[in-house]
């Protein structure tokens, strides 16, 4: 069983619509390169030149803050579930 990952609305332009997809990984980094591998239009979107997760973009690991775990290696296994939230700004 794959990891799910949850698209946001915002984002489901440069995947064609899909509001998730299951892929697999060791880590999260290699989750979010298959996402950009699947879907061109999110590469440099979720993560900066070095493979970092760009601050305005919030990623959960079944409803635990990546950042507060280990950034890009944190580790996945099946049945996980990976959120997108992209910071929204406004006024």
């Amino acid at each position: 069983m794959p990891v799910q990952v949850r698209i946001p609305s915002v984002l489901r332009r440069q995947t064609g619509g899909d509001e998730s997809v299951q892929l697999e990984g060791a880590t999260l980094g290699d989750i979010l390169e298959g996402l950009e591998v699947r879907y061109e239009g999110l590469r440099g979107k979720l993560r900066g030149p070095r493979g970092e997760i760009r601050r305005f973009v919030n990623i959960y690991v079944n409803d635990n803050d990546a950042r507060l775990l280990d950034g890009s290696t944190t580790p996945v296994t099946d049945g996980d579930e990976v959120i997108i939230i992209p910071a929204v700004a406004g006024g």
